[in-house]
């Protein structure tokens, strides 16, 4: 199975958690071992936020800003990469191609941000299409979808199952905007329901459930 797995800087990065990295490594090692092929997409988390924060107060454009943040990611990104040693490549990739040409040698794919404008949900999107993949996996800071933010609302329920078209209804942001924190990008949903392909949203600070999205267990919520 082609697996792409997007793991939310709020999991690894918010702050760094060397231990839990260090589990995704093994986890990792485990789809491989498993006969998966396996691209991952990291965030940047908090300290992506706390460098577009400084990039404002330098008065930096929103590109700049961007910019900046996928610096950060692609950090994240080379952790995991040196972490997996021989198993990765050995550069984070910049483009979807360079990812695509690396998952051809057999390799493990890590990657950060790719360009301005674009959020790592979306990058995960576009090389799920590009290589077609048979699922999506989102390791985030909640248990999965809920019909509104958990956070602020106490009665905010968890859904189980939902479509493309329902997860529209459970935006906050509609369009892209440096720093942008929600459960997917409005962007990545609109690439992955194109290609109508399968989006598990799943409790990230628990690898074990990537595992368990990988076998199609019942687990989070999934989107179709």
């Amino acid at each position: 199975m082609r697996v792409v797995l997007r793991i939310g800087g709020s999991v690894v990065a918010s702050p760094i958690n060397t231990e839990l990295i260090s589990k995704y490594a093994e986890l990792l090692e485990t789809l491989k071992k498993q006969g998966h092929e396996v691209v991952v997409v990291v965030g940047g988390g908090t300290l992506a936020r706390e460098f577009i924060s400084i990039a404002k107060n330098l008065e930096l454009d929103e590109q700049a800003q961007d910019e900046i943040a996928i610096s950060v990611s692609r950090v994240f990104a080379q952790l995991f990469l040196k972490k997996l040693g021989k198993l990765s490549c050995s550069t984070v990739p910049s483009t979807v191609e360079e990812a695509a040409d690396c998952l051809g040698k057999g390799k493990i794919v890590v990657m950060g941000g790719l360009k301005p404008g674009m959020t790592t949900d979306s990058v995960a999107a576009l090389i799920a299409e590009r290589i077609s993949a048979d699922l999506l996996v989102k390791g985030t800071d909640q248990d999965g979808v809920y019909n509104k933010d958990p956070k602020k609302h106490r009665d905010a329920v968890k859904l189980d199952h939902l479509s493309f078209g329902d997860l529209a209804d459970v935006f906050s942001e509609s369009k892209h905007k440096a720093g942008i924190h929600q459960i997917i990008d409005p962007e990545a949903v609109k690439i992955l329901k194109r290609k109508r392909m399968r989006l598990v949203v799943v409790n990230g600070f628990k690898p074990e459930n990537i595992l368990a999205a990988v076998k199609g267990e019942k687990i989070g919520t999934i989107v179709d």
